[in-house]
């Protein structure tokens, strides 16, 4: 559904070690700079980037807004929580653990990421 997803961050050095370790846990590689100094993640289906914002305003985190990964397992959810955890993400609401969605059973953990981005990681358990 999205052709690309990009985060205001201040400090893009930072916000890259947080996301290249709880990416990698998903199998993604490192993230890189373009000539425009952004942090740039790709894969085949989207692209996610870190920028600094243009209008040089410091970044601020959306409220209200969360971004969410998808990932193939709860044990990856689980370590991907771990690895943003140890990368300077800040734990919030419940521990990783299932979640009533109507039908659904989902998987999740949550995140803020050093620029205070609210992220999760979900895996589909059921519905």
């Amino acid at each position: 559904m999205f052709s690309h997803v990009m985060l205001g961050a201040n400090d893009i050095e930072k916000s890259k070690v947080f996301y290249d370790a709880i990416l990698s846990v998903l199998g993604y590689n490192e993230g890189f700079y373009d000539h425009k100094g952004r942090c740039v993640y790709l894969s085949d289906e989207s692209v996610f980037l870190l920028t600094k914002p243009i209008d040089g305003e410091p970044a601020t985190h959306g409220n209200g807004m969360t971004i969410g990964f998808k990932a193939s397992s709860p044990e990856l959810v689980d370590a991907w929580h771990a690895a943003g955890k140890a990368n300077g993400g800040e734990p919030i609401e419940n521990p990783p653990g299932v979640r009533q969605s109507g039908d659904r059973q989902l998987y999740l953990a949550y995140l803020r990421d050093p620029a205070g981005n609210k992220i999760c990681a979900m895996h589909k358990v059921s519905g």
